[in-house]
């Protein structure tokens, strides 16, 4: 049985930052550190934070006053930032520059008079947030029938936003109906659906089109890495997602010729080889990479945090990493 792996695959430049960020939050505060919400939509990532002493919380009435606290990598509402100023919680953001972006899009266009539609899936920690920087004038969109029935007060001055972790095609359908709609529609000058989200989503394509079975590795609550197992069923090969080499079965491998295997964005590389040596394990021969494009982008750690474990001399390895980043990658503040 050959065995095609996707790349890109696996981390984005907002995920590994999130990381980042925690990890010399600790060295430089030591434990415990409170994350608002998951930092990132896997368990293995989050087991491995609790057990350097990270505490993970969904109500900042859980924090001590005062405390260092993280921000997720999807982002709060303005009501949470105000509720940590109270506490004087010693905050750190770790949101997504790419749904920061967003955020700043839906205050910009709320103070030009915009209505907004919000494409994304309702109850998701991103679309709160989002929603939290002009409720009075943000519709949530979650699929067609929305898109078809959705009301605004004024067709003449409407924007469409998304969430930045949705299926590039569920999205084209939905803007297919809003343009038909509302012909006056407005869109930010770049799309919202980050760059991880597409590339990963056009290499799991290619891969499913020469594969009889892929295997996403991300956790359930991992909405890009349940969106590449939906394109990858789409795109015509039967799809399963794992959370590990424990949850892959046998059966699924039965009169299979060639067997694809990518990675959400929040799923560690450790846990993705894992799998693909259990896939070897049943039957599989010498994995190879199926290179679809190449990435190249890096995000700005946050400076004051920076400098403080530089002052500190802690968290050495990760200053160096980001470093050597500055220099061979593309830079996104």
């Amino acid at each position: 049985m050959n065995i095609l792996l996707a790349k890109p695959r696996g981390f984005c430049a907002g995920v590994d930052r999130a990381i980042d960020i925690v990890e010399l939050a600790l060295e430089l505060y030591g434990a415990p550190v409170f994350m608002k919400h998951e930092i990132v939509h896997n368990t293995h990532v989050v087991q491995h934070l609790v057990a350097k002493g990270a505490i993970f919380v969904e109500d900042l009435a859980e924090v001590p006053d005062g405390a260092v606290t993280v921000f997720s990598a999807h982002g709060v509402p303005p009501s949470l930032r105000k509720e940590a100023l109270a506490k004087r919680l010693r905050v750190i953001d770790a949101t997504c520059p790419l749904v920061t972006r967003v955020h700043l899009e839906a205050q910009r266009f709320a103070r030009e008079g915009y209505e907004i539609l919000l494409v994304g899936h309702r109850g998701h920690v991103e679309m709160v947030g989002t929603l939290g920087e002009a409720p009075a004038v943000t519709t949530l969109v979650h699929d067609l029938a929305e898109a078809r029935t959705v009301q605004v007060s004024n067709p003449d001055k409407v924007v469409v936003l998304s969430q930045t972790t949705l299926s590039i095609d569920d999205v084209a359908d939905i803007m297919q109906v809003l343009r038909a709609r509302f012909p006056k529609l407005t869109t930010p000058p770049k799309g919202d659906i980050c760059y991880a989200t597409t590339n990963r989503q056009a290499a799991v394509k290619d891969l499913a089109a020469r594969c009889n079975v892929v295997l996403v590795v991300g956790s359930t609550t991992s909405s890009n890495a349940n969106r590449l197992r939906e394109v990858a069923e789409k795109s015509g090969s039967r799809a399963y997602m794992v959370n590990g080499p424990d949850e892959v079965l046998a059966a699924w491998f039965e009169g299979v010729q060639t067997v694809g295997i990518t990675s959400g964005a929040s799923t560690p590389e450790d846990i993705f080889a894992k799998v693909v040596q259990r896939v070897q394990s049943l039957g599989g021969g010498t994995p190879k990479d199926l290179e679809t494009l190449q990435e190249s982008v890096w995000f700005a750690m946050p400076p004051d945090l920076l400098q403080a474990a530089n002052a500190a001399k802690v968290g050495q390895t990760i200053i160096d990493k980001h470093a050597i980043h500055q220099h061979t990658k593309m830079r996104v503040q």
